[in-house]
Parts: C-alpha cells; structure tokens; sequence
C-alpha cells in the first residue's frame, strides 16, 4: 500500500484569463479545452496536471495524490474512517473530470480536500509546452510538490505521516517550523510551513532545462510584482530555482536539478542552516518581517562554506551520462 507521486492540483480562481497566460507563457504548461468555467493545463502526457476552476476563493481546491494499485484506496478509505476522517467515493462524473480510473475523497484536519486517485488516463497526443522549453521533470516523480501554510504542525503531523504514510525527509525549527515528506525519490512532494496561519504556500514544477528556468526568471522580471523570491538554491533539496507570484496570490517554485533520494535508505534528520544556499531574497516580505532574517541565515552558510555536493552528483548529469552510456 502507497501513496506514489502528486499527481495533479486544483485552484479556485476567477482570474482565468490571467491564470492562461501565467501557466502557459511563463510556466510553459499546455492549455487544455475543457469546456465550462475551468482552465486545465498539461505538463507532459497526462491528460490534466493543473485544473483552474472558475470559483471565489483564490486558493488551493484540491490535491489529488496517486496509489499504486486500486485496493489502496479501499485500505486507505478504512484507516481514515476509523481515525474519523470521513471518507467519499468519486463519483463517475468527478472521476471523468479529473480523468483518473477511480478516487475517493476527504479533507485533512484544517479543511484541505485530499484526492486520492488510482490509473490517471494518458493523453493520446504528444504534449505542447506554452513557451519552448525542453520539458519538466515528472513520470514516476509526480508533477512536483505542494506546500501549506498550517497553523499548527502538530496537529497536521500525525495525518500526513501517520494515516496517510507520509515520509519525513528533513524538518527545520528556525525562524519558523519546516516539515518536508517524500513518497518517491524527489526529495520532497509535500512540506508544511508554520506560519502560524491556515492557506496554500506555492507548488513547484521541475524543469528539465536549467535555461527554462532562467530564460522564465527573464520573463517573469518584465512584470511588476511577478517574482516573490529571487534566483537562489534550496539546502535541502538542491533546488535552484526562483519563485514566481501566481494570479491567486501563492507562490510557483521553478526549479531545475533537485535532489533524488533513496527512501529505504533515507534517515529523516532535522537542518539549521536556513532554507537557502545563496539567493531566494523574499521580495514580498518585509525588511525586518523576516527577511532580513532570512538574508542573515545565508551570509551565515556562506562564511560557514555550505554548499551542495559538486556537480558530478547533480541528477541531471547523472541521468544524461547515463542515457549516453546506454547508447
């Protein structure tokens, strides 16, 4: 039994329009019809990786979480009603729309709708990126991560590791409450940030390309307020990546060569060093509201001489000389 790979969000928003450009033209997704009140987005041959749909809230609908084989909901659906979590089948018609074999559904302990899913229908045509990119980084990884804002980690732990098999990668203390998960070999798919207030954070895409993150951090300058954090490289995942201000308010991380890690290996442990290598300067926070604080915790780890391992263990190279040497 397992939960394998985020396999798709959905975001309530009346900003369809912007919602097109931004996903299309700056993050390089494929715009899907779907018809309705509703933007849908492709990222590689899933039929539906992004679903907009036209409602009042500006903020996370849903995540849809995939298994590994179709009894896994059942058990799953089983451990949750007797934790007292109510449990809901997906109907044919939401099974249609989020173009999945089956699902069922519930909501975590603050409210966030939980999707799980078994089969995702695969498109028939080859996908089409919005800008030319070479790509994102998914299959077997999923479609990248999602991150809440939570009030209260300790009441959210024990869903997500406990009832839903989340495992932890690494968590931080300071300057506020971090939790990272992984249910693959992406570092992470799923990470709390406590903020001390309930709401959606930012999801991340991976690019294949580290030009397709630079050449989208050009594109993304050209408009006011568009970046919310700088070029910068995360020291848990390895992350380089810039964060981009979505039509809803939260946060797009785009990212290039994060870290790929063995999870029956991996040992959870807790960093200290601050989120960030170099880079990442929270534009959208104030001076004193916790970015000069953050900007310190990089100074910090550069005189301490942190850094991530040399290039020779990036998995983009590893996975390049690899395909090389198979030829």
């Amino acid at each position: 039994m397992a939960i394998c790979a985020l396999g798709y969000l959905g975001v309530r928003s009346d900003k369809l329009d912007d919602w097109s450009d931004f996903a299309g033209q700056l993050l390089g997704m494929q715009k899907i019809d779907r018809g309705g009140k509703a933007a849908a987005f492709r990222m590689d041959d899933h039929a539906q990786r992004l679903l907009v749909s036209d409602e009042p809230g500006e903020t996370l609908a849903f995540m849809g979480w995939e298994v590994t084989s179709k009894k896994d909901l059942s058990i799953y659906a089983a451990r949750l009603e007797q934790a007292g979590t109510a449990v809901k089948a997906g109907t044919k018609q939401l099974t249609d729309r989020r173009f999945v074999e089956e699902l069922i559904w519930f909501e975590d302990p603050v409210g966030n709708r939980i999707e799980l899913f078994f089969n995702p229908m695969i498109a028939s045509d080859p996908f089409v990126p919005g800008r030319p990119i070479d790509g994102f980084k998914t299959g077997p990884l999923g479609l990248g991560h999602a991150v809440l804002h939570v009030e209260d980690i300790g009441l959210m732990l024990p869903f997500y590791r406990d009832l839903l098999d989340f495992h932890i990668s690494d968590y931080g203390l300071q300057p506020f409450p971090l939790y990272f998960f992984h249910v693959n070999e992406r570092h992470h798919s799923f990470a709390m940030v406590g903020s001390g207030r309930a709401g959606f954070h930012h999801f991340m895409v991976e690019f294949a390309n580290l030009d397709d993150v630079g050449q989208g951090f050009d594109l993304a300058q050209q408009e006011d307020d568009r970046v919310a954090y700088t070029l910068g490289r995360h020291t848990n995942d390895y992350m380089t990546s810039y964060y981009a201000r979505s039509p809803s308010g939260f946060f797009v991380e785009n990212g290039w060569g994060g870290r790929v890690i063995d999870p029956a290996t991996w040992e959870p442990h807790e960093t200290n060093g601050g989120p960030s290598f170099w880079g990442h300067e929270r534009l959208y926070l104030p001076e004193e509201g916790g970015r000069k604080t953050l900007r310190d915790m990089r100074l910090k780890a550069a005189r301490d001489g942190k850094r991530a391992p040399p290039v020779a263990d990036c998995p983009w190279l590893y996975e390049t000389l690899s395909r090389r040497s198979a030829k």
